[in-house]
């Protein structure tokens, strides 16, 4: 894999057209070998940090066929499922009863200072290199001040590129953390994944952000 730069328009489109070609095509063997995967671990993350009173509205960035986004409405919450691939939001809104937005990462349409925690589970790293300071800064919009975001990626060398029909982007810690900050966010907590392994076997890296506010421009003196 490269790192590459100045993609074009219809290069980065399509990057999210293959890939969500890819998990329309696969999206039963998906959802069939995922379903129990226990993720209580990065959920549990991410709900610790949120302040207030529960329950709580959470945005489940890239929410597949549902399973997480059912598990966050048994407990209470008010989720809201968000999806590329339309198999996938069909399948979740049918197995979550919630209600899931059908939007292409590269052309989000978000509400501002919405959510109290975004929840991006095995998603973000689907994002081009080139177009994650601008996603970021989305998801930023669309929480509430002082909100959460949990994201889970797999890790690597900060290369990028395709990979057995989906593309994807390998953080290391390092890169992650430059563009959370970029972003406006300040870190709570990382870890990686699974659970109880040596880190040479743990291929995902965890991490917990709390929004803050950006600095506002100060506006140009007049003579």
């Amino acid at each position: 894999m490269t790192r590459p730069t100045n993609l074009t328009t219809q290069e980065l489109g399509a990057i999210a057209d293959g890939t969500l070609a890819y998990y329309n095509q696969h999206a039963e063997d998906f959802f069939a070998g995922t379903r129990e995967h226990d993720v209580s671990q990065n959920m549990a993350a991410l709900l610790q940090f949120i302040e207030g009173a529960a329950p709580f509205t959470l945005l489940d960035f890239g929410c597949g066929p549902g399973r997480d986004l059912k598990v966050f409405r048994q407990q209470g919450h008010i989720a809201v499922g968000l999806e590329g691939a339309a198999r996938f939001a069909d399948m979740a809104r049918a197995y979550s009863g919630c209600e899931v937005w059908q939007q292409d990462f590269l052309a989000l349409d978000l509400p501002a200072g919405r959510f109290d925690g975004i929840f991006a589970n095995a998603s973000l790293f689907h994002v081009p290199g080139q177009a994650l300071p601008r996603v970021l800064s989305e998801l930023h919009a669309t929480l509430k001040p002082g909100g959460v975001l949990f994201s889970s990626n797999p890790r690597g060398n900060n290369d990028e590129g395709w990979s057995r029909e989906r593309y994807g982007v390998y953080h290391d810690l390092a890169s992650w953390r430059s563009h959370m900050t970029a972003a406006g966010f300040v870190e709570l907590l990382h870890f990686y994944r699974p659970p109880g392994l040596p880190l040479a076997q743990q291929p995902w890296l965890a991490s917990v952000w709390r929004k803050m506010d950006l600095p506002r421009q100060a506006p140009c003196a007049t003579g």
